[in-house]
Formats: C-alpha cells, structure tokens, sequence
C-alpha cells in the first residue's frame, strides 16, 4: 500500500524524505514536490524503475523522462560537450525551472528510454526535492499525472491519479508556481527552445547570447498565460509535462 507523508512539519518530513529515499533505494516510485508541479520519479540508474515511471503516466520508451541533479556539478558526470552557451543558462537559472538537454556520456548506464544519445538535466528549486536528490544522486523525474491530465500541484491531485503505482508521496501543499519548466536543447552551435514554460524566451535569448559574458540581462516574470511552444529538433522531448524538472525528456 502507499504511503502518504505530509511534509509540511519536521517530524514528517523528516520521515517522508527517509521513506522515498528507502523506497527509491529498493527500485520503487515515489512522487515529490519540485518548484515548478509535482513529479514522479525513481533511480536514474534503475531501468526497471524508469519503465515503471512511464508505465504510471501510460507513455512509451518514445518519451523518456528528464533527470533531477542536485547540483549544477552532477551534470559534469552526465553530459559531455556543454556549450559556453548552455554553461551561462545553467549559471544563471539554476536552481530553477530550466531544463537544458545536453549530450550524454556514452559511458552511462542506464536506460531511460529513446533518448538519441542526450539527457535532459534539471536542478530543482526545492529544499524537499534537493534533499532527497542529495540523498540518492540523480532521479528521472516527470510531471505526476496520467497522460492527457492536468500536471499535479500537489501530491494528493497526484495520488488520484497515480493510486497505488507509487511507493511514497511526499505532500508539501500547493506548488507555488505551477508552471512547467522551460526546456531548451543545447546539443548545437546555438540554443533551440522546446518548450516555453516558467522562464519566458526573451530571458533564454538575453542569457544565451554571448553578449551575456559582458553585461547581465535582468531576468523577468514569466506571463501567466504563456503558452506551451515545441521547436523542431532531432532531441527527444516529453514537452507536455515538467522536468520538473523541470531529460531526454518528458518534464519537471
């Protein structure tokens, strides 16, 4: 049966961050509150539980799940051939709702679906969801919803959904933002926008440009009614969901 930990206390945080840990450990689902919509996700380096994760929301291999690092340092190990470009996204956003999909190691293993030799990489800004990464190391993580729901603003919207699929939900209350990630491919000469979510386009541009290096674009709001963009690309991408994380990539 799942189990269900409010964490909005210490005690059962406390509790709940050890109970996800444990159950990511054996192979099992947990769902977690990121800064940008809940997410559902597992050992990186598990292929029995990245196909669990997809099974849960009802996807294929065709969209694999984004991966959550605890540090912008992480993705040293994951990615090769980081752009200047995409090194000044990173330096800027995160922690934060951006999600930079970069080439892979090819020295990895793992299998987190058809993802064309890249990973998409997130480092959440979230105290529950940083302490449970630097308690396990890299997580697949994607949106917390059945394909074709809304994504989850908390862990109770996810568990109706979701049910018994999942080991461990870990309840926060209300995500504040609600916005999916922004995903943005850096694996060319030049950045390619995949999904416009909480950081608007004109901020990847101004931060992205080499001009950057020189002088700091401030960083504005994103528009509530900012619409979801999808650019062309040979990069697989789940760009329906967050991240959530905000890799190759269905989302938070």
């Amino acid at each position: 049966m799942s189990e269900h930990y409010d964490c909005t206390n210490p005690e059962g945080r406390s509790y709940g961050i050890a109970a996800a840990a444990a159950a990511v450990r054996r192979g099992e689902v947990v769902v977690l509150p990121t800064d940008t919509v809940y997410g559902v996700g597992c050992d990186a380096f598990d292929a029995g539980a990245v196909a669990s994760v997809l099974a849960a929301k009802g996807r294929g291999r065709d969209m694999p799940p984004p991966v959550l690092i605890p540090t912008a340092r992480t993705a040293q190990g994951l990615a090769t051939e980081v752009p200047d470009y995409a090194q000044r996204l990173m330096e800027r956003f995160w922690p934060g709702p951006l999600t930079v999909v970069l080439k892979a190691h090819t020295s990895l293993h793992w299998d987190l679906g058809e993802t064309n030799g890249t990973v998409a990489l997130r480092v959440p800004d979230h105290e529950i969801a940083l302490e449970l990464l630097g308690e396990i190391g890299p997580m697949a993580v994607t949106s917390a919803n059945t394909t074709g729901d809304p994504a989850a603003r908390t862990a109770a919207e996810a568990r109706a959904m979701l049910g018994e699929s999942v080991a461990v939900y870990l309840e926060a209350g209300p995500v504040a933002q609600g916005d999916p990630s922004t995903i943005v491919d850096c694996t060319g000469a030049a950045p390619v926008t995949l999904r416009l979510g909480a950081i608007p386009q004109a901020d990847i541009d101004a931060v992205a440009s080499p001009a950057a290096d020189e002088e700091p674009a401030p960083v504005a709001e994103a528009p509530a009614d900012e619409a979801t963009s999808d650019a062309g690309s040979d990069t697989t991408v789940d760009a329906t969901s967050d991240g959530a994380a905000e890799g190759p990539v269905p989302t938070p």
